[in-house]
């Protein structure tokens, strides 16, 4: 059995809940403010880490109270902290987020994420039956130069292009899974899906991104479920319906929950699944890093 490995953001999210999100050029009067762990690279090594799975995650701080807070939090989930490293120049990245009736605007300040390079990387030693996780929110080159070394030695890769960037054949051809959502599947396919794509749409817009026979594409529909697209064949994984309180995170469980299950052996399928009850579960609670379910939360729905 593997470990995840997770390249990636680690940040602070300042959460400003409203009755609803502002138009362009106005204002409105907010309820509460809270501050919650997050980045897509932590949020994704707690939800692995707290479904059991051995995890390590590698990372950029900064010289400061959030960087201090956010690394006590990521040590008592139980990951290995030993490749996130300080920044001498750079803030703790930050995410500011409006609430407003489960759903959230986002906007991402990079901060000491954007330093993270491939000489972080030498930190933790990968090896196969391990799942190498990264996402958009640190530098290309250092994901790729991650997914080399992992391709190398017999590791798994998981990519969540998120947010949503456009990306070259070099990097794509090292994915072995390629997690997204609708939106961002919509943005890099240049095809408009909608809010709520067909089967056949979706399926449509994954032929346009070019996977090869041995790549797996899997498109998040949140309560709908999630897709998996791999040599040509689609098939949709049902989701379940719960009322949601935040949505923020739900993307970063799914992943995590993903990599963990493939780490441990299971089947495309059966971990699709297990990912979707994860994040049913983060939905229903507050924060991104905080919503993670634990191994017991999930058994209990199977």
């Amino acid at each position: 059995m593997g470990r995840v490995i997770v390249a990636g953001s680690i940040n602070m999210d300042v959460v400003a809940t409203a009755e609803r999100h502002p138009r362009i050029g106005e204002t409105v009067a907010g309820q509460s403010v809270m501050y919650f762990p997050g980045g897509k690279g932590a949020n994704q090594a707690v939800s692995a880490a707290k479904l059991g799975v051995p995890t390590a995650l590698i990372g950029r701080l900064g010289r400061d109270g959030f960087g201090a807070q956010l690394r006590a939090f990521l040590a008592d989930q139980g990951i290995d902290l030993a490749a996130v490293k300080e920044s001498t120049s750079a803030s703790t990245g930050t995410a500011i987020i409006t609430l407003a009736k489960a759903d959230n605007t986002i906007v991402v300040i990079p901060g000491a994420n954007a330093e993270l390079g491939a000489e972080d990387l030498a930190q933790v030693a990968l090896a196969a039956g391990d799942v190498a996780v990264s996402q958009f929110e640190i530098p290309q080159a250092t994901i790729a130069a991650f997914f080399q070394r992992a391709k190398a030695v017999g590791a798994t890769t998981i990519l969540n292009p998120a947010p949503a960037s456009a990306f070259d054949s070099g990097l794509f051809a090292l994915i072995d899974v390629l997690v997204l959502n609708e939106t961002e599947l919509g943005f890099l396919a240049d095809i408009e899906l909608g809010d709520a794509p067909s089967l056949q749409q979706v399926k449509d817009a994954v032929r346009a991104l070019k996977p090869n026979s041995d790549q797996t594409v899997c498109v998040t529909l949140g309560a709908r479920g999630a897709v998996a697209v791999s040599d040509g064949e689609a098939r949709l994984v049902e989701g379940r319906a719960v009322k949601a309180v935040d949505t923020t995170g739900a993307g970063d469980c799914f992943v995590g929950a993903l990599a963990a299950r493939l780490s441990q052996g299971a089947p495309m399928a059966e971990a699709i699944g297990y990912a979707n009850l994860a994040a049913s579960i983060s939905v229903q609670r507050m924060g991104a890093g905080p919503s993670m379910p634990s191994a017991e939360e999930v058994r209990a729905l199977l």
